[in-house]
């Protein structure tokens, strides 16, 4: 499986990144290892993910959100209620 996934600040609530993976525990830790200069500066949590059958598929999804302000924006307002 092959994940696109959504990352908070555990510091900064209103800090989120977007990404995808195979292995979502290992880039996580990678994240908050400070591994990834985007996120280096920052602890992180998984607040959302989706599973997709293919790497292209989670790819895609990635580029749509972070290209796309239409399909973020009702990303972050389907997810923002549900987070702390």
């Amino acid at each position: 499986m092959h994940y696109f996934y959504v990352l908070q600040a555990i510091e900064d609530k209103e800090k989120f990144y977007f990404g995808c993976t195979s292995n979502l525990k290992e880039r996580i830790n990678s994240h908050n290892a400070g591994k990834n200069i985007a996120t280096k500066s920052n602890q992180w949590r998984v607040v959302y993910y989706e599973a997709f059958i293919t790497l292209s598929g989670a790819r895609q999804r990635e580029y749509r959100i972070k290209h796309h302000g239409s399909a973020k924006r009702k990303l972050m307002d389907r997810i923002k209620p549900t987070l702390e």
